[in-house]
């Protein structure tokens, strides 16, 4: 699909690269089976395919309205379309650069824009992300059932592993993360301990960039890099082996620093290097000696969802179910699973009602099997699931804590 970029973006190196991804597209319209707001709308603007000439049009005509904003915002960023793109289009990056450019051209309501704002401010900083999550836990008795819900039971991670191993990983505990399951970075710096490996977080690192940048505030996206970059660096030096993230969603943007910092002069180098470093817990795991953790098995059928950063960005289609299966546990069946639960993100918040269209499908597609337990690799999707699930849902590495297994 050729691009002919209007005179006023001739200078304009993200439409520029707008134009080139667009030119990967053949508009065979194989994506669209793949969409779930297609799926949900059953209008071509809400697919992979509409966006594409919605952003074409804005690339040619040097303008865009309230109706190309309403419908890339209405896209999820499941990155599924790019799994079945024969010619392989990087829908996600397009529609990122989309976002940044729209945020110009069709600039939104002073009231939505300061949502917008305090939804980024509030989430990248997980402190504050603490403090709110501990207040409305401790409401949390007072609260209608359909608000107490989406507020999280609090967790006890227990105790951290102290002795110091032969190997070292850098972890980034993440925003929500670190204060709604500070059991998932409890139990893999368990895991990581029994097979020989300690796992560091390094204090000064904050917020991936995820929340800023798929917002379209790509410069304080790119700022919450740089300064992980340069909380890391020391360490890096001092010789971690690797960056491990244990949510899929926060390891999709970690992955792609080298490629948003590319040109820049200070940080390109280093931004490459922490990309090459960094690894899903899943990863890592699937190459370990699984006997070292003792693991209880004896749970019933796991159902095993996989995040759609999981899926499509980090292409690990089936390394859960790899490293579940290896350790001994029944896996129930499920189906669609290339279908977005609904979560992505802040996708929750600002289109609630088909996020929770896109959860009650996907939950009925865990549940087929009867099973006892779900799982998922992204904090995100665990509690998104967790909010109207009949059945736990939980972080699959909590299955292999040695801590939760054993009983201490």
């Amino acid at each position: 699909m050729h691009v002919e970029l209007h005179p006023r973006y001739s200078d304009n190196t993200e439409a520029k690269r707008a134009g080139e991804l667009i030119s990967a597209c053949v508009h065979c319209g194989l994506c669209l089976a793949t969409c779930p707001t297609y799926l949900d709308t059953g209008d071509e603007r809400d697919s992979p395919r509409g966006r594409i000439y919605l952003l074409k049009q804005l690339l040619e005509e040097g303008e865009a309205g309230a109706v190309t904003r309403t419908h890339l915002d209405r896209c999820l960023s499941c990155r599924s379309c790019e799994t079945a793109c024969p010619s392989g289009m990087q829908y996600g990056k397009l529609a990122d650069i989309g976002r940044g450019m729209l945020n110009i051209e069709a600039p939104r309501g002073p009231v939505e824009r300061l949502f917008r704002f305090s939804l980024r401010q509030t989430l990248s900083r997980p402190a504050l992300v603490a403090a709110l999550l501990r207040t409305g836990q401790l409401f949390r008795p007072l609260l209608p059932p359909r608000l107490k819900r989406k507020i999280p039971l609090r967790q006890t991670p227990g105790a951290m592993p102290v002795s110091t191993q032969p190997r070292t990983m850098l972890a980034l505990s993440g925003c929500v993360q670190s204060a709604a399951t500070p059991l998932t970075h409890a139990a893999a710096a368990r895991v990581l301990d029994r097979l020989g490996i300690s796992l560091k977080i390094a204090s000064e690192a904050g917020c991936c960039g995820a929340v800023n940048y798929h917002l379209g505030a790509h410069s304080d996206g790119l700022d919450n890099m740089r300064r992980n970059i340069d909380a890391w660096w020391p360490m890096i030096e001092a010789g971690a082996e690797a960056i491990i993230s244990s949510a899929t969603g926060c390891g999709s943007i970690l992955v792609e620093y080298g490629d948003l910092l590319q040109h820049d002069s200070v940080y390109a180098a280093k931004a490459k290097r922490v990309s090459a470093l960094c690894r899903d817990i899943a990863d890592v795991l699937v190459d370990e000696d699984l006997t070292l953790l003792n693991i209880e098995r004896d749970i019933g059928r796991v159902a095993v969802h996989t995040p759609c950063s999981q899926q499509h960005a980090l292409k690990q289609p089936d390394i859960v179910n790899t490293i579940l299966r290896r350790a001994g546990f029944t896996l129930a069946k499920t189906r669609d699973d290339h279908l977005c639960c609904g979560s992505a993100g802040t996708y929750s918040i600002l289109q609630r009602s088909r996020s929770e269209r896109l959860r009650q499908r996907k939950l009925e597609a865990l549940q087929v099997d009867n099973p006892a337990l779900i799982v998922s690799a992204n904090v995100g999707c665990q509690l998104h699931l967790d909010e109207e699930s009949k059945i736990p849902v939980k972080h699959w590495i909590e299955l292999l804590d040695p801590l939760t297994n054993q009983g201490h």
